[in-house]
């Protein structure tokens, strides 16, 4: 049976291929022990056929493909936020910031923070980069737009697809691509709460292939 608890009410945990909970879909990657000893199972992984290649661009303007360049092999920090949202989105993007800094030099290494807009057609990369200079963003937190039908389509990957940007989920997604452990947590909660859920996934360990 899949592994299912509740963290504080706010964040759900499960380990089973595919994953499904809380209006979200997710295929668990490959064991760092599979991936390493097979290349071919990395480039054709469940997780990467489930995610795709999506090309989404940064606030750089760097095209950047949604499973090869964001998540493989990557614990991900994942929310959705537009740029001219003056509600729920500077708060988290203040929590994702306290983040950012508790993460030091594993951010870009070991980890990245992705904040794909809701709003693709108005967040253009220039607009991109003025906001994640707001927050002081470092290398490995992109900031992502791209053609409304590729930002939509990555969107519908993680269950976060709206009509309407204004209904945007204030959901959290962290996820461990190495082991296959998906949370998910309130983005308005306190930064230290949201820090000590990120470190449960990034301590999660692969299960050894016997």
């Amino acid at each position: 049976m899949p592994k299912t608890v509740t963290f504080f009410l706010k964040v759900k945990i499960s380990r089973v291929a595919p994953m499904v909970g809380l209006a979200i879909l997710l295929w668990a990657a490959p064991t760092a022990a599979q991936s390493k000893s097979d290349d071919s199972v990395k480039k054709d992984s469940p997780a990467r056929t489930y995610f795709t290649d999506t090309v989404l661009i940064n606030q750089e303007g760097q095209p950047m493909r949604f499973y090869t360049d964001l998540l493989r092999d990557k614990v991900v920090i994942i929310n959705t936020f537009f740029t001219t949202c003056t509600s729920v989105c500077p708060p988290m993007s203040k929590s994702l910031q306290a983040i950012q800094t508790w993460l030091g030099d594993r951010l870009g290494k070991d980890v990245h923070i992705i904040s794909i807009s809701v709003d693709a057609e108005v967040d253009t990369p220039t607009r991109l980069k003025d906001y994640a200079q707001k927050y002081k963003a470092r290398p490995g937190w992109y900031f992502l737009t791209g053609k409304k039908a590729n930002a939509e389509a990555a969107l519908r990957k993680i269950g976060q697809f709206v009509e309407s940007r204004d209904d945007h989920s204030t959901i959290i997604i962290i996820g461990n691509l190495q082991t296959g452990l998906w949370k998910k947590a309130m983005g308005l909660a306190k930064a230290g709460d949201l820090i000590k859920v990120v470190e449960s996934v990034l301590d999660d360990k692969p299960e050894e292939v016997k």
